[in-house]
């Protein structure tokens, strides 16, 4: 097991200035980060690499950060190429920087959530098949792994449960095609969490740690011994990052709607979930 820390906890648009976090997210325990990247262009991919070397860490994963004008669902096709072409750039990146897999809502952009016809829907699902197969095509010839997230039913309509990802991955049909979980969605979503889990079995390519408030693993109410569990019974020995927020960067708080402190701050966060996991799952 790897451990890591998405870097939205500490900035909203990663750059190379966030490096300088690295050294404390060494000192506190993690293994690497998960970068949360806009644009391929916001970092310097060889800086970043040699920063993350230079103190013992690696990036295990890009998160994709799916927005308004980058959705293989539409509308229009400016808004479907745009979300190929977002996809197809972090590929390049995680190339560049050594990371293994892409991880996040890969389908659709963040916060769309609506009534849906059932037509629109099989609409809107034949579209973000087609779509996920050409950036798949994509990464296979690059050799990297793609992994989609299912969100909670307030961030998007369309992949909510682990059992809609699975149905997705089996109609793509790629092998560099995986699920990512989020004890955070699941938690709100799914009749069991271990269960899901279990479900998604070998394909299961990296685990989002987050309590049901969105604060430090370890401090809630989601069923961590379960997980643990679940995660022993399919032998997951991949990475597990810590995606949880705070207050202080203020567009994330405002987009997951975070109006309260959970911890002191993001590094008390960070460390307190850390030692939590770390202790629970093992190495």
């Amino acid at each position: 097991m790897k451990y890591g820390m998405n870097t939205l906890l500490f900035e909203a648009r990663f750059t190379n200035d966030a490096v300088i976090n690295f050294p404390k997210f060494k000192e506190i325990g993690f293994d690497g980060v998960e970068i949360a990247l806009q644009e391929k262009g916001d970092i310097d991919t060889a800086l970043v690499k040699d920063k993350l070397s230079e103190n013992g860490l690696a990036c295990g994963s890009l998160c994709a950060l799916m927005g308004a004008g980058t959705d293989l669902r539409g509308p229009g096709k400016e808004s479907i190429e745009n979300g190929k072409q977002y996809i197809r750039d972090l590929i390049d990146t995680a190339v560049e920087i050594g990371a293994q897999v892409i991880v996040g809502p890969l389908y659709s952009a963040v916060g769309r959530a609506e009534m849906v016809e059932a037509a629109q829907r099989k609409t809107d699902w034949q579209l973000v098949k087609r779509g996920l197969k050409e950036v798949c095509a994509y990464a296979e010839d690059k050799g990297i792994y793609l992994a989609l997230e299912p969100l909670n039913r307030f961030e998007t309509d369309f992949i909510n449960i682990c059992a809609d990802a699975l149905r997705m991955i089996d109609e793509v049909g790629s092998s560099m095609l995986k699920v990512h979980l989020d004890t955070f969605h699941m938690n709100i979503e799914e009749k069991s969490s271990a269960d899901a889990i279990r479900a998604a079995g070998d394909l299961l390519y990296l685990l989002h740690a987050s309590e049901n408030d969105r604060g430090a693993p370890g401090t809630g109410q989601v069923s961590w011994e379960s997980i643990a569990e679940a995660l022993r019974d399919v032998q997951y020995d991949r990475w597990v990052v810590i995606e949880s927020f705070t207050p202080e960067v203020e567009i994330i708080a405002r987009a997951a709607s975070i109006w309260r402190q959970t911890e002191k701050d993001g590094w008390a966060l960070a460390e307190k979930g850390l030692k939590y996991i770390k202790d629970l799952f093992g190495d």
